[in-house]
């Protein structure tokens, strides 16, 4: 009997009642989804006809896991356009290098103090750098912090952020998934990514108002169709050039973002990012077996302690070369702990290249950690600057006491 659609009927059941359940808690989503999907899977029991080992819907389930990535990066792409990218130049290039200078050292420093091989270090790197756009934006919106003057700063270090990584998952594909050996063969397929990435960028722009002329559809059954059509083939011919699919749906949402038309690909893609995307973190918990986590708790906890420790750094620089107060600088580095989605791809990455099986443990105990860590340090923010502020002062009095 085909229990495909049953299967899936039932996993997206559970991904419901996890999302009510964390609504009503009033917490970020993610941790949640991906806890659920490690609790079932192979490991699971079955109980009559609810089969919870989902083994004849793991693959499907799997790929559409791979649309939510699709989803996510495309409509990322679409928030933050282009254009707008290059407007935010100064909050860009101050934060965002402190930023990603700061969390990609711990990474470094972390591959050193286990002794980890190249490839998984930068793995590591990766995962220790990119923080949660989604998580961000929507602790944003919820603390009503959206019009406060360090937001931007935060948007500005988190487009950086993303940027950076889009780059970083360039190189390790071509380092990683290319089958490439020596140092000239990774260094060539790298800059080919690269180079296609920017092209892409700078062609897709001087070509937007062509691209406007081909969006002027009335139906929205045929406009609908035609922006899939863009999003995935240029995904799927970015990962023939050795860059991640999800970085080619999100260069596309970055052309496409500069469109007169980018509202109504936003209205029309909400739902499939909202639907598609709680599925990929599901599905990246199914691939976990619980068991296997217990060996990456002390790297997780040190990994923890230092990106806590960088975003501090990060955000407080940041701030004072803005003209921030420290509470404002605080903020700023506090709201970027969060950590979700590019993590989680840094990790398929590793999974997919054969890398050592702790990398992919470290990474979901890392998430689960900083995505209920970080909202809780963003809303608390101003109460632990009052904390240091006091303790400060009673400091200055013993000394001049």
């Amino acid at each position: 009997m085909d229990m495909l659609i049953f299967e899936v009927g039932i996993a997206v059941a559970l991904i419901t009642l996890t999302g009510l359940i964390s609504a009503r808690l009033r917490f970020s989503v993610i941790p949640f989804y991906i806890l659920i999907g490690m609790a079932v899977g192979p490991h699971a029991p079955q109980i009559g006809i609810v089969d919870l080992r989902f083994i004849e819907s793991s693959s499907f389930i799997e790929f559409m896991g791979r649309l939510g990535i699709l989803f996510l990066l495309f409509y990322l792409g679409l928030e933050f356009s282009v254009s707008r990218l290059l407007k935010s130049g100064k909050a860009i290039l101050t934060g965002g290098m402190f930023y990603v200078g700061l969390n990609f050292a711990s990474g470094l420093l972390l591959g050193w103090f286990m002794e980890l091989p190249l490839k998984e270090t930068l793995v590591v790197c990766g995962i220790m750098t990119s923080s949660s756009t989604a998580i961000v934006a929507k602790v944003l919106v919820d603390l009503k912090r959206t019009a406060n003057p360090e937001t931007e700063i935060i948007m500005g270090m988190i487009m950086f952020d993303d940027l950076f990584i889009a780059i970083h998952i360039s190189i390790l594909t071509g380092l990683v998934l290319s089958g490439a050996t020596s140092f000239l063969s990774v260094l060539l397929v790298s800059l080919s990514a690269l180079l296609f990435i920017v092209l892409f960028l700078i062609i897709g722009r001087k070509c937007i108002k062509y691209i406007d002329m081909a969006l002027n559809i009335k139906s929205s059954e045929l406009f609908l169709l035609t922006v899939m059509t863009l999003l995935f083939l240029v995904a799927g011919f970015s990962e023939t050039l050795h860059v991640a699919e999800a970085i080619g749906a999100l260069m596309m949402g970055l052309v496409l973002g500069e469109s007169r038309h980018a509202s109504r690909i936003e209205h029309q893609i909400m739902p499939f990012k909202d639907f598609f995307g709680a599925i990929f973190f599901f599905s990246f918990g199914l691939t976990i077996e619980p068991s296997t986590l217990g060996g990456a708790v002390g790297m997780t906890v040190i990994a923890v302690v230092l990106t806590i420790a960088s975003n501090y750094g990060a955000g407080m620089i940041a701030g004072r070369l803005s003209g921030m107060s420290p509470r404002a600088s605080l903020n700023v580095g506090f709201t970027l702990v969060s950590r979700g989605e590019f993590s989680i791809i840094m990790a398929n990455i590793g999974k997919a290249g054969g890398l050592m099986a702790s990398i992919q443990s470290f990474a979901v105990l890392y998430v689960l950690i900083l995505a209920v860590l970080g909202p809780i340090l963003t809303k608390e923010s101003p109460w632990i600057y009052g904390q240091y502020a006091r303790l400060r002062k009673r400091m200055k009095r013993r000394q001049t006491e």
